[in-house]
């Protein structure tokens, strides 16, 4: 009776346990192969250079705009790893972006593509050399506290992630992979 009472207790002074925040994408699961519509269109790579769609639920409290970011830890550059995309100030009651948004003019209005390692702003699909094993993508959502970064257009991709995290309500990540 006495631990009865204790959890009813607990239970009635505990908030409801949150659900997490999540990031999918409809276009391919977490740890699959991503499908070469997605992947880089040079380099030896025939892709289509579409941007996957992306879908997201259940953001932390305080949510005044997310940030997308695509990140290959395993390209060889020295240990930097290679931004695919980045995308920033995308309002807060966005849920997610449609396949081929990485064109900026599909992008939710106000939202931001910053340049990545390919050297411009957009999508830039997976393109591992041939020789290599696949290649792991992770895709990461990040619930942000402010409506527009403070950032300047031309920012790095490395220097806009670490803009992100350091102001970050939370964040949302998976993986898939691409092999030629």
């Amino acid at each position: 009776m006495k631990n009865a009472i204790l959890a009813s207790l607990l239970l009635a002074t505990t908030p409801a346990f949150a659900q997490a925040f999540e990031l999918s994408s409809p276009d391919f699961a977490a740890g699959t192969a991503i499908p070469l519509e997605f992947a880089f269109d040079a380099f030896g790579c025939t892709g289509d250079n579409v941007s996957p769609a992306l879908a997201w639920t259940n953001p932390p409290e305080g949510t005044q705009s997310f940030a997308v970011m695509v990140h290959d830890g395993d390209a060889n550059t020295g240990g930097a790893g290679f931004w695919h995309w980045v995308v920033v100030d995308i309002p807060s009651e966005t849920a997610g972006l449609g396949q081929g948004a990485g064109k900026d003019t599909d992008l939710p209005v106000g939202s931001r593509e910053m340049t990545t390692d390919f050297g411009v702003p957009g999508w830039g699909g997976p393109c591992p050399p041939e020789a290599n094993e696949a290649h792991d993508y992770n895709f990461t959502l990040y619930a942000l506290p402010v409506e527009r970064l403070d950032i300047p257009d031309a920012a790095t991709a490395s220097f806009t992630g670490f803009v992100i995290n350091q102001m970050a309500l939370g964040s949302a990540t998976f993986s898939a992979s691409y092999d030629r």
